[in-house]
């Protein structure tokens, strides 16, 4: 008979070669791991370093290139806008200094800038929509006339625009009668606010998108309303220009993307997607002659562009030239 001694050493073997088993083979087999380990992290490392180099090389080609086309720029827009008269248009969330920019260059196209319209939060709520057709249906001249499929903003749109630009040459720099208290309600009410003397109308606009597309619950519906301005705008005067910076992925509050999602709108309201970039700004004085033409066009780096920017002008339009935009 087996007594417990036995049991008790055959069980403290069986222990111990699995100890001796465990640290064999954890030690044979640390230095091979620990190696390959070794060798992954360095090749990570030096693909990221590989990485950064490339970055840096591409950014730094990048803004030799902008160099070069801020320094020309002056040339390449030199009297491109001669005559003509522009407004700006501010949205909730743009760039301060894009804009500034922009206008710059439009200065050095020859545009006189007739003022700046800051649109606010309240105008693109979807909560205050009453108020907007109440106004709306107050302020507007008897013989405006909305199609039925119109949305608060398309008829703001209108009744704002008629207030900012024409087509008429012979209207430029002068105020319309039809609507002369149109914008102080609209201030009074929170919904604009004004710069210069934007009253004295122009015949171009130029709109800027905000920096980020809008978020949230009523994001699809703020970037519509921003896009029913665009198109306002451009059908009472010779063309508008609706001008931001490229979106990384499409998102439903993007304005740039919900004009180009809409195909008759984009047949007639541009939009450049690099406005931060000094190609951008020559693409935006380059829009505004071609919608002088009675063209529009998608320009830009973006989902959904037709070009990079538009064809170089030929000879300046006139000042007296009319829009079919």
């Amino acid at each position: 008979m087996i007594d417990f001694r036995y049991h008790l050493v055959s069980i403290v073997a069986i222990f111990l070669a699995l100890a001796v088993g465990i640290v064999l083979g954890t030690t044979l087999l640390q230095e091979p791991a620990v190696k390959s380990a070794q060798e992954v992290a360095a090749q990570l490392t030096k693909s990221k370093e590989d990485l950064r180099t490339q970055l840096d090389a591409l950014q730094g080609r990048e803004a030799g290139n902008d160099a070069v086309i801020a320094a020309i720029t002056p040339s390449l827009v030199a009297g491109g806008l001669t005559g003509q008269r522009v407004l700006l248009v501010e949205t909730p969330g743009s760039s301060t200094s894009v804009r500034e920019a922009a206008q710059q260059v439009l200065t050095q196209a020859g545009a006189q800038i007739s003022g700046r319209v800051a649109l606010t939060e309240k105008l693109l709520d979807p909560k205050g929509t009453g108020v907007l057709d109440g106004l709306v249906n107050q302020l507007k001249p008897a013989n405006m006339m909305f199609p039925a499929t119109a949305t608060s903003w398309d008829r703001a749109a209108t009744l704002l625009s008629a207030a900012f630009v024409t087509t008429d040459q012979a209207q430029v720099g002068t105020p319309n009668p039809a609507t002369a208290d149109v914008v102080s309600a609209f201030e009074t009410g929170g919904l604009l606010t004004t710069e210069g003397d934007p009253l004295k109308r122009a015949t171009l606009a130029v709109m800027f998108a905000p920096e980020k597309p809008y978020e949230g619950e009523n994001a699809e519906l703020q970037a519509g309303a921003l896009v029913s301005m665009a198109n306002g705008l451009d059908v009472a005067g010779k063309g508008t220009v609706l001008a931001g910076i490229a979106a990384a992925t499409a998102v439903p509050g993007d304005p740039i993307a919900a004009l180009r999602d809409d195909s008759e709108i984009a047949k007639r309201v541009t939009a450049v997607d690099t406005a931060d970039m000094p190609a951008g700004r020559v693409a935006i004085v380059y829009s505004l002659r071609e919608q002088m033409s009675g063209r529009a066009g998608q320009y830009g780096i973006g989902k959904g562009i037709s070009a990079p920017l538009p064809s170089v002008p030929a000879a300046t339009p006139s000042p007296t030239t009319q829009s079919g935009s």
